[in-house]
């Protein structure tokens, strides 16, 4: 299967176990690989699953994200189930770029503006040439300008003051944006209390 690439690939799409228990969030691109695969079906809002042909065959609406390929146009799904993959839920929050992102609420900890995704980057608070390490408590969403000005500084060495220490984020803590799904096909499988949405990507960092 060969695809034009596009913005619509980079459309997260929420990945459920057969269990219909949402375990990650991927990328358009990842989505479509396992669904041409086999080790996915797609879902639709009516809660049918479908292969890769029968999606395929499915027309679209003008505000729905798709793809093209040589000989079609792809609709992108929202929701995929995987048909191999009982596993539960993971119980901690995933150490990844867009939980970080996201436990920030995509503010730069710096300047204390909100930026979309492409305009983000993760910054080290301690610099790994000063011994700072990878980690919940040493990485902060950062703007480009503020990333650059900081360079291989600290805080202090560079001027500037993080609006709040980073830590690991708890359930509790990340439920009120929980229930911010950006599309309503994912809100029958988000639990605001488990918070499963915020589980890792699959093979995208």
């Amino acid at each position: 299967m060969s695809m034009m690439l596009s913005p619509s690939m980079d459309v997260r799409v929420l990945v459920l176990n057969r269990a219909f228990q949402p375990v990650a969030v991927t990328r358009a691109a990842r989505a479509f690989g396992l669904l041409f695969s086999g080790a996915a079906r797609a879902l639709d809002a009516e809660f049918r699953t479908f292969d890769f042909s029968s999606w395929s065959e499915l027309g679209h609406e003008l505000d729905d994200d798709v793809i093209h390929t040589p000989r079609m146009v792809l609709k992108v799904p929202r929701v995929v189930v995987l048909q191999a993959y009982d596993r539960m839920p993971r119980t901690q929050v995933r150490f990844s770029r867009q939980n970080v992102y996201m436990r920030d609420a995509f503010t730069c900890q710096y300047c204390g503006k909100v930026f979309p995704r492409a305009q983000l980057n993760l910054d080290h608070v301690v610099p790994r040439a000063q011994g700072g390490r990878t980690s919940w408590e040493n990485v902060v969403c950062s703007c480009v300008r503020c990333n650059l000005n900081k360079g291989a500084r600290t805080p202090i060495q560079a001027g500037l003051r993080l609006l709040k220490e980073p830590r690991r984020p708890s359930w509790s803590s990340l439920t009120p944006s929980v229930t911010k799904v950006p599309y309503k096909e994912w809100a029958p499988f988000v639990d605001p209390v488990t918070a499963s949405y915020w589980n890792a990507e699959l093979e995208d960092e």
